[in-house]
This record gives C-alpha cells, sequence and structure tokens, in this order.
C-alpha cells in the first residue's frame, strides 16, 4: 500500500533527473515497467507503472506506455518532482498540538500554512520535521521513506486532524482502513453560492490537468483520472458563500476542491481553484472591500478536516475525533453572517 490518500504538494511541477539508464546493444525487448523493476530497487511495478502514466519516464526524450519494449541501446531517463535527496529528516523543536496519544499512535491538530512532510522547497519547518523531534524510531511505510509516521496527508493550507503512527502494527491497520475507505472523514468549507442541491454525492473521476500539473481537474467521462467520490451537505447558506461538510469516501489530490469546483462552487480563497475572485454577488466597491478584507484575513482555502474516526489497530476500539475551525476560518465565517445580515 503506498501513500496516495491526499498530497500537499501546491507548487508548479519541476522535474530532477534521478536516474539514466541506457539498454545493452544486445538488450532483448522487454516491457518497460518488467525493465526498470530490475534496475530500480525498492520500487513496486504498480509505482513505476504509475509513473510512466505520469510521463515521469522519457526513453530516448519521449513519453511511452507501460507497454512499451525496451530495445537496444534505448536511454532511459526517470525525473521525478522532487530532486534526490537524503531520506533521512532533521528533528526540529516545533510545538504539535496532540488531541490524543497512546503507545500506537497520535491524532493531532495541523495548522494551516504547516506543510505535512519534507520536499522540494519545504525541506524544514513541516510536520514531519516535528515528529522526529518529539518521538523516537516512527515507523515508515513501504515506498515512502522520508516520512515516518504518516499514513495520510492533507494540503499545507488545509487545517485539521492527522492520525500518526507509532508502531509497524499501528502503520499497517491503519494504512489498511485507509486502503479500504473506512475511515470517516469528514471537512468543512467555506464555497462560492449556494449548491442546487442542500446534500449530494459527487462521483466524478479526478486526475492531473494536462495543462497544469498543479491542478487537479474532473473528468466526468470516467475516461481519464482516478475513482473519487465525496458526499456533501450544506450547512449554513450565507447568500454569497455556503458553510457546507464534505465527508470523504475516497482520498484523492485535492479531492474536495477539485469536486467542488466542478460543481460550480470552488472554495472560498483557493487561489489554485479560483476562489481568490469574487464569484458571487455584485462588484461594488462597500462589498469588493469586505471581500478583499476576509481574503487577508484567510490568506488560503477555506477548508479544515473536522473529524476523524477509525478503528484502533490493536484494541479495535472505534475512535472519533472532532475540532474547532481554527480562528481564521471561524473570523471570516462570522464576518460572512454579520454581513448577510445587516446588507
Amino acid at each position: 500500500m503506498s501513500l496516495d490518500h491526499l498530497d500537499d504538494s501546491e507548487e508548479s511541477e519541476e522535474l530532477f533527473e534521478h536516474h539514466r539508464l541506457v539498454a545493452s546493444p544486445k538488450q532483448e525487448l522487454t516491457r518497460i515497467d518488467k525493465y526498470l523493476l530490475t534496475f530500480l530497487p525498492n520500487v513496486t511495478r504498480s509505482k513505476i507503472q504509475a509513473a510512466i502514466k505520469e510521463e515521469y519516464v522519457l526513453v530516448n526524450k519521449q513519453a511511452v506506455k507501460p507497454n512499451y519494449k525496451v530495445r537496444p541501446n534505448d536511454e532511459i531517463v526517470v525525473s521525478l518532482p522532487d530532486p534526490p535527496r537524503d531520506t533521512e529528516v532533521r528533528p526540529e523543536d516545533i510545538p504539535l498540538n496532540i488531541v490524543y496519544e497512546d503507545d500506537y499512535l497520535l491524532v493531532v491538530n495541523k495548522p494551516p500554512g504547516m506543510v505535512v512532510h519534507p520536499a522540494h522547497k519545504n525541506w524544514s519547518g513541516t510536520l514531519v520535521n516535528a515528529l522526529v523531534h518529539h518521538f523516537q524510531q516512527l515507523p515508515h511505510m513501504k515506498g515512502n521513506e522520508g516520512r515516518p509516521g504518516l499514513v495520510h496527508r492533507i494540503d499545507k493550507d488545509t487545517s485539521g486532524l492527522l492520525v500518526i503512527a507509532k508502531t509497524e502494527a499501528a502503520m499497517t491497520g491503519l494504512a489498511k482502513q485507509f486502503f479500504h475507505h473506512t475511515i470517516e472523514r469528514t471537512y468543512q468549507a467555506l464555497v462560492w453560492g449556494e449548491p442546487e442541491e442542500a446534500q449530494g454525492t459527487i462521483d466524478v473521476h479526478i486526475g492531473r490537468s494536462l495543462k497544469d500539473r498543479r491542478v487537479t481537474v474532473a473528468f466526468p467521462k470516467g475516461d481519464m483520472g482516478r475513482h473519487a467520490i465525496t458526499h456533501y451537505q450544506m450547512l449554513q447558506s450565507l447568500r454569497y458563500v455556503s458553510l457546507v461538510q464534505c465527508r470523504l469516501e475516497t482520498g484523492r489530490t485535492h479531492q474536495i476542491r477539485a469536486h467542488m469546483k466542478y460543481l460550480g462552487h470552488p472554495l472560498f480563497n483557493d487561489a489554485i481553484y479560483g476562489g481568490n475572485e469574487i464569484r458571487k454577488g455584485t462588484k461594488f466597491t462597500k462589498y469588493k472591500q469586505f471581500v478583499e478584507n476576509c481574503f487577508k484575513l484567510m490568506p488560503r482555502q477555506a477548508l479544515h478536516a473536522k473529524s476523524l474516526g477509525f478503528e484502533h489497530p490493536i484494541t479495535k476500539e472505534h475512535l472519533f475525533f472532532d475540532s474547532e475551525l481554527p480562528e481564521d476560518f471561524q473570523s471570516v465565517l462570522e464576518k460572512w453572517q454579520h454581513y448577510v445580515q445587516y446588507n
């Protein structure tokens, strides 16, 4: 199982060469995924196939399909978004907001603006840097070295609850629950406009945009991307924006952000998905100034991982955790409530 539930990478993608291979002049025709499996240690075939589909693997400077047959003298280059780097994580004394802890796991409430794990342009100051300072010998999921304790992720500018494994057994048990979609996760989001249906299910494939790799887009025909399901319910209508609760059935990269954009209701101040512009209401000076003040008060997408429920991987007890909206989110919500009441 791999750590593919949620992704905190929001920078424009730059690729760095990791491997360069030249096939022997006597190379027999061999599928490229099978060929790379021989030369790249500790990498699964599914990971290699995914990299090929994402065009991280080039043969003679051209993208190929996973069933491409390697030929004599082929030059194969594998490039990835993160530059090659030692997977050792430097401990940093960063405070953690721990809402639950036992011998096997802990649940933390991540503040907005904190990257979950070290990656390109964010090698320090991450949640993982804090974890390795506070806890010794956290386990690693296979294929995700350098990310001790992690079984899922949330975006840098999304706040909220994350469960961290402290032992190998706990990591395995939690990873299985994520894999089988039995984890209960709810988010609260402030979105532009008011959904036509007060509650519903968005069952639409999503995947990386072919034009901008930072962006996840919907593929309603299901011909591309990956299966993704979000259940939503409107909690409060504020004329121009709505507070909605989203329950994840799957956990794809930017799933809520992409699904709500697909519905025509991007998250408030979500710059990547167009939510940092006035999407509802007139643009007269007073209203425009009010919205811009809200943007300044909450300079991020209005998304909070509010609750988390799962079976304890060791004791089998059902655990459930809830959290309050962070200060910036709560302040903006109150400003909107006041604005619609008196305007």
